[in-house]
């Protein structure tokens, strides 16, 4: 994982007492590192094409389903209780019904995703049964980032895929919350409430750092896997590899490109 400044050295009197702001203050650096990347500039002119969303959505089904597994296993959690929202927040379903559209009733068995998005779920599940207080981090940047982002993208989303109606943008559509400024407020509220000893605290601001970073470490894996594609892009494609993705090449260029994208539901919109 990349080196950055430990959550534990930022100065609380600047941040504030809330834990909503220390997670801002704690983050920064990261969350600007995350924003400044060329795929999200990518993303903002609509460069996304329907093979790379289908793999974006396959590493959000699999990131979901471990933090909302998760959060309904430790939902009477002292940590985890005030900031359980899943009639409004949760995206399992929503990702299910995007994926049958794009891949089919067997989209289940068509599901991939590169070893990044793996290592964020099994972290997910891992804080999840030895410290669940933790998961506040997660949910915080993922399903702030996600109300805060969602419109915009689902949007750009659209317009990108030439996509008529709503069908197959579910993850970006939140019915159960009638005002995303309202609802923010109060998930930051119920999430400055919760009680947390010094060390837990610093624990869960470190988390939300490396929450960023798992995201970053994708990049970086994307940069490796575009210079060994580009130097075999010219190389005759097998026809039988296009099912779904052209060739294994393909492959590994889209799974970077989306699981990149993935971040933005975290990075491009303040919280």
């Amino acid at each position: 994982m990349a080196t950055v400044k430990s959550a534990r050295k930022v100065d609380l009197q600047d941040s504030g007492s809330d834990l909503s702001e220390q997670i801002k203050a704690a983050t920064q650096e990261t969350h600007v590192r995350a924003e400044t990347t060329q795929l999200m500039s990518n993303f903002q002119k609509g460069q996304i094409t329907r093979t790379q969303y289908k793999v974006l959505l396959c590493s959000l089904y699999e990131i979901y389903t471990a933090l909302e597994e998760e959060m309904d296993r430790n939902s009477s959690h002292p940590a985890v209780a005030p900031i359980y929202f899943p009639q409004e927040l949760d995206r399992t379903e929503a990702l299910e019904s995007d994926l049958e559209f794009f891949l089919g009733p067997q989209w289940r068995s068509k599901i991939i995703f590169p070893a990044a998005t793996h290592r964020y779920a099994q972290r997910l599940r891992e804080i999840g049964k030895e410290k669940p207080e933790l998961l506040v981090a997660h949910a915080y940047t993922r399903y702030l980032g996600d109300l805060s982002g969602g419109q915009v993208l689902g949007k750009l989303a659209q317009k990108a895929l030439g996509l008529e109606g709503t069908d197959g943008l579910s993850f970006f559509s939140f019915p159960g919350v009638n005002s995303a400024n309202r609802f923010k407020q109060l998930y930051r509220s119920r999430m400055n409430s919760i009680e947390l000893t010094e060390e837990q605290r610093s624990d869960v601001l470190q988390e939300a750092v490396d929450a960023f970073n798992f995201n970053i470490q994708v990049f970086d894996d994307l940069q490796k896997m575009l210079s060994v594609t580009l130097e075999s892009a010219e190389k005759p494609k097998e026809s039988s590899r296009r099912a779904l993705f052209p060739s294994a090449s393909s492959v590994q260029i889209t799974v970077g490109l989306c699981v990149g994208l993935v971040t933005m539901g975290i990075g491009l919109y303040s919280f």
